[in-house]
């Protein structure tokens, strides 16, 4: 699975950078997120509860930062292991670009799943992450600008 926008956050880039990195932040903005720990300056240790279509499952995963150009963006990816329900991992390219006081930032992700969540078709698959993206989006747009980020892709 593919998935590619972009979300206008109304904040300056540093701040939205300083987000981006801050666990307590990603914590309350990332659906289902139980817990978010960072075991490394670049590693994060996860546990996100999701469900999808009829399926509900815990994941713990390990989340890896890379490619860190700060304030411009960075490469986040992780892998997930939700039990009899599967796995899920992937990866995100991160750009952020300064836009009078705003930003803007994009995202390319590429993502895998495996086990009994890839046998639910990938129209639920696919409508699943952009739902929980846009809520992510929207909460850390609130988060670090203070507002709701306004959707554009």
């Amino acid at each position: 699975m593919d998935m590619t926008g972009e979300e206008r956050i109304s904040a300056g880039r540093d701040a939205v950078w300083r987000g981006l990195n801050d666990p307590e932040i990603l914590k309350r903005c990332i659906p289902g997120c139980q817990s978010l720990e960072m075991t490394s300056p670049t590693e994060l240790a996860a546990v996100v509860k999701i469900k999808i279509g009829p399926v509900s499952a815990s994941f713990t995963g390990n989340v890896v930062l890379s490619n860190l150009n700060p304030p411009e963006g960075y490469t986040i990816s992780g892998e997930g292991k939700g039990g009899i329900a599967g796995f899920a991992k992937g990866g995100a390219d991160v750009t952020l670009t300064e836009d009078g006081a705003e930003t803007v930032l994009r995202y390319d992700v590429k993502a895998e799943i495996g086990g009994k969540l890839a046998q639910l078709g990938s129209r639920l698959i696919d409508s699943t992450a952009k739902k929980l993206a846009q809520q992510f989006f929207a909460d850390f747009g609130a988060a670090v600008g203070g507002e709701p980020a306004q959707a554009t892709g």
